[in-house]
């Protein structure tokens, strides 16, 4: 049986010399980012944008909430078209924490759940940030939407 490391604990203590392993990595210290919105009837495709992340944040988890909406509606959670670190434009993904999923119960879900849908993802941008979002879809929305997210940058 091999004892293999990870990236970080080989940067840690098998590289010699050993090297930094960034705070978002390890030691750093969890962060929550919190918005709140009302919706009152607001129409299919409407973008809430619930709060700007900070560039070089590892999202670590992140919480849906909201009251029952109405019939046929969904929410998904992704980020506006925002720049990225370089200068470069960075298209707007209203479904990379969240793919849409049915609103019309209160409920509290997961977001940005697995590698794919950005768990442990770093974000990229300018001092702006990235600006998170939550999308209705399907129906006319009314009732209130919560989007916790938990990230580490220092």
């Amino acid at each position: 049986m091999a004892t293999i490391y990870s990236v970080q604990k080989t940067k840690w203590s098998v590289n010699n010399p050993s090297e930094k392993v960034n705070t978002n990595e390890l030691a750093g210290r969890v962060r929550v980012a919190y918005g709140e919105y009302t919706t009152a009837s607001t129409a299919s495709g409407d973008v809430i944008e619930m709060f700007n992340l900070p560039n070089g944040a590892r999202i670590v988890g992140a919480k849906l909430g909201h009251e029952a909406l109405g019939a046929s509606t969904t929410l998904s959670v992704g980020y506006a078209a925002h720049t990225a670190s370089n200068g470069s434009a960075v298209s707007a993904a209203a479904a990379a924490y969240k793919a849409a999923a049915a609103s019309t119960s209160a409920q509290v879900v997961d977001a940005a759940a697995t590698l794919a849908l950005g768990f442990a993802s770093v974000t990229d941008a300018n001092e702006v940030g990235v600006p998170v979002t939550v999308t209705i879809g399907g129906a006319a929305a009314t009732g209130k939407v919560t989007l916790t997210m938990l990230y580490v940058t220092d």
